[in-house]
């Protein structure tokens, strides 16, 4: 049975590939963190961090990405871009925020924040 996180990950997924992203590594571990997805669109390569909440009572999903987390995620990056040689590409930050959908029963509302931090 697959976690919920990597439930909400592969939904992210599916979600980001209807929009010509391609897929380079899924939960990518370093000894500071995970970034859930690293796609590639266009020629940017995007780190991609899933969040999903049941509901907004501690925050929105995108909330949780706070800076200690994006300081994880950006160090992680470093190191993903040493070990495959990929400094010399465009890259960016970004949220998947996964929210039940109000009135749709097993429905998902997905907002996309591009960029959503930087370095």
């Amino acid at each position: 049975m697959l976690s919920k996180g990597l439930a909400y990950e592969s939904i992210a997924l599916k979600y980001l590939e209807k929009f010509k992203l391609t897929l380079v590594k899924k939960n990518f571990h370093t000894r500071f963190g995970e970034i859930d997805l690293i796609m590639k669109d266009g020629d940017t390569l995007t780190f991609v961090e899933v969040r999903y909440r049941q509901n907004a009572s501690h925050g929105s999903p995108s909330e949780s990405v706070d800076l200690t987390k994006q300081k994880k995620i950006i160090k992680s990056a470093e190191i993903f871009l040493m070990q495959n040689n990929g400094w010399h590409l465009n890259s960016r930050f970004d949220v998947i925020a996964i929210s039940p959908a109000p009135l749709l029963p097993f429905k998902h509302q997905i907002d996309w924040y591009k960029a959503a931090f930087t370095c």
